[in-house]
């Protein structure tokens, strides 16, 4: 097989709905949805949303409420979850919940299946009621969560209504070889969320592919890597915008519960070395400059990884920013192309 480069590759979008500084969640949702648009008119392939609790930067932990809005403002972007944290849910209640989002934007949803609970034990504690699961309990779950979805559990004493026999595609997601193992034996595409966890990706991606078996869904392996990415005109302009997203990853290691923040002129009196460094190393898979020098950081990462399809998270605070910065992306590849 030949190596896949940048111009091969699809882009898709990872968007944590920001909640920013001085405006309101209901803002948040609008600024997803008109980001949605946007990047479906510019040919990205999918738009998921991650679930994530008790974080005051962060609106998206109604995940599947989240879908169907987006689903509903758009017309053939795929839409789905980066993903649902299993362990806060049944998997049956899963199983309808996607069912009724397939019923209702056919051949447009995507389920992406993650086994951390997004988000801190006490507010773990207060999704789920219960902590004594192991990490065992992942695999049968996603088990479970397939089995509702296929038509071979119709004579089954409990059944997904809507959900059962639908063609909706399950993804494993993750940050380390556990996931990477369990979606290559399940035959299941796979995503590396390298945006926040980079240490594990390159293990976790030859744990895949090694680990691959064919299943209905899949004949070969398909790996999907999240980056962030902070695309400007100009390097000193995406350097500038970036510091938004550091201060977001900075106020995580300092424990501060903050909404995202507006760029400021410099970070020297924001972090010390020893935080400037742990967010850095959190950040290693972050490409900010000109689309330029994004093209070639993003041109070396795929030679060096493979993927199939990269996920972009851009953590920008202007809204009309991002949505520039995902076009610039766009340049870099014939989008509408890649999606056939």
């Amino acid at each position: 097989m030949a190596d896949k480069k940048l111009s091969d590759i699809k882009l898709s979008v990872l968007d944590l709905v920001p909640i920013r500084t001085g405006k309101s969640i209901h803002d948040s949702f609008q600024h997803s949805l008109e980001l949605a648009r946007h990047v479906e008119e510019l040919g990205y392939t999918r738009y998921w949303l991650a679930e994530h609790h008790n974080m005051p930067g962060i609106a998206s932990s109604a995940t599947v409420v989240l879908i169907g809005y987006i689903a509903s403002g758009t017309s053939t972007l795929r839409v789905g979850s980066g993903g649902i944290m299993l362990p806060n849910h049944a998997p049956l209640v899963v199983a309808e919940q996607f069912g009724t989002l397939e019923s209702l934007y056919p051949g447009r949803i995507d389920l992406g299946l993650g086994r951390a609970p997004g988000t801190d034990q006490v507010t773990a504690y207060a999704l789920r009621r219960d902590l004594q699961g192991n990490v065992e309990d992942f695999p049968n779950n996603v088990a479970e969560l397939r089995q509702y979805l296929s038509k071979e559990n119709s004579t089954a004493k409990v059944r997904a209504i809507p959900g059962e026999g639908l063609d909706i595609p399950v993804w494993i997601l993750g940050s380390s070889t556990f996931g990477a193992q369990l979606a290559g034996l399940m035959g299941l595409p796979y995503a590396f969320a390298s945006h926040f966890a980079p240490a594990a990706l390159h293990a976790a991606l030859k744990v895949y592919r090694d680990s691959f078996q064919p299943s209905d869904q899949l004949q070969e392996p398909y790996a999907m890597a999240c980056v962030n990415v902070v695309a400007a005109d100009t390097d000193a302009e995406a350097n500038h915008l970036a510091t938004s997203l550091y201060q977001s990853f900075l106020n995580v290691i300092q424990g501060k519960a903050l909404p995202m923040q507006p760029p400021v002129e410099s970070m020297k009196d924001r972090w010390s070395l020893q935080e400037e460094y742990a967010v850095k190393q959190m950040l290693r898979y972050s490409f900010v400059g000109s689309k330029k020098s994004v093209e070639e950081e993003l041109k070396a990462f795929v030679d060096e990884t493979q993927v199939d399809e990269l996920m972009i998270s851009i953590g920008i605070f202007d809204p009309e920013k991002r949505q520039y910065s995902y076009t610039l992306l766009s340049e870099l590849i014939d989008l509408k192309a890649a999606k056939v």
